[in-house]
């Protein structure tokens, strides 16, 4: 079992920066592929970017790339999404999820939403213009 809290949200205007941090506990192996979902109102949650436990191999959606920087802090086990340059359309609740996910598998376009079977609570995010 893996146990997710999310924190650091919160409103901000158009181009202003939030980081958002995940702290997870239980069985924590290099196995486990971290992620951070995003629902916008009304919409489908949508993965933003995967970062895998203990490596720095990396993946964004196209609509954060550039601007978001995942990043994992080893020695307390806490998983951050770092938002610049956010914008209205980056509002959404932020999920962090965790799958147990074969090498090589740990990249947006190869892993499946109903892979990542350990969620979070969500944090909101708010974005004004």
């Amino acid at each position: 079992q893996v146990q997710l809290v999310e924190s650091g949200g919160g409103s901000v205007q158009a181009g202003g920066s939030l980081r958002l941090s995940c702290a997870t506990s239980g069985y924590i192996t290099n196995r486990l592929c971290m992620a951070w979902f995003r629902q916008p109102p009304g919409q489908e949650r949508e993965g933003v970017a995967t970062i895998r436990i203990n490596s720095v191999t990396t993946s964004y959606a196209d609509s954060v790339q550039g601007r978001f920087t995942i990043s994992t802090n080893n020695r307390n086990n806490t998983v951050y999404l770092r938002m610049n340059s956010l914008k209205p359309e980056d509002t959404a609740m932020y999920y962090c999820a965790a799958a147990d996910a074969a090498l090589g598998t740990c990249h947006l376009r190869i892993i499946k939403t109903g892979a990542f079977n350990y969620w979070g609570q969500g944090t909101q995010v708010t974005v004004s213009s």
